[in-house]
């Protein structure tokens, strides 16, 4: 049996990532990766996610920049894409962009928009 804080994460997970792609990823997980991906569900999309003292929209904005500045486009893209779920405009992605352009450094800053620009294609939002 689950945690209350699996279930939870496992709802913010899915509200902000897509319940297709959460599903496929916990169906596709084995007895190697299954044990991060609960512990995952829990921590990060249970604990961080499950509290509310920080709106969805915000959380997914801070997520944009932290992620842009480790460098883990596949995770941007990702998180990209819940950061359009959860209600962040074409306006302030741009301006996102900027900040991740001089904190993160020009090529970073290159590099999400690229990304950013074939997703809002992908999603009619340019």
């Amino acid at each position: 049996m689950k945690s209350e804080r699996f279930e939870l994460g496992l709802k913010k997970r899915k509200e902000t990532l897509g319940a297709e792609y959460v599903d496929k990823n916990l169906a596709k997980a084995d007895s190697f990766n299954l044990p991060f991906q609960e512990a995952m569900t829990e921590w990060c999309w249970g604990f961080g996610w499950g509290d509310d003292t920080i709106d969805p929209k915000t959380r997914s904005m801070m997520n944009l920049t932290m992620i842009a500045a480790l460098g883990k486009m596949e995770e941007w893209e990702l998180h990209l894409k819940g950061a359009i779920k959860n209600g962040v405009s074409v306006e302030e992605i741009r301006s996102i962009l900027h900040v991740i352009a001089i904190y993160c450094g020009v090529p970073q800053g290159v590099e999400c928009f690229r990304i950013a620009r074939g997703v809002l294609t992908e999603q009619g939002l340019l």
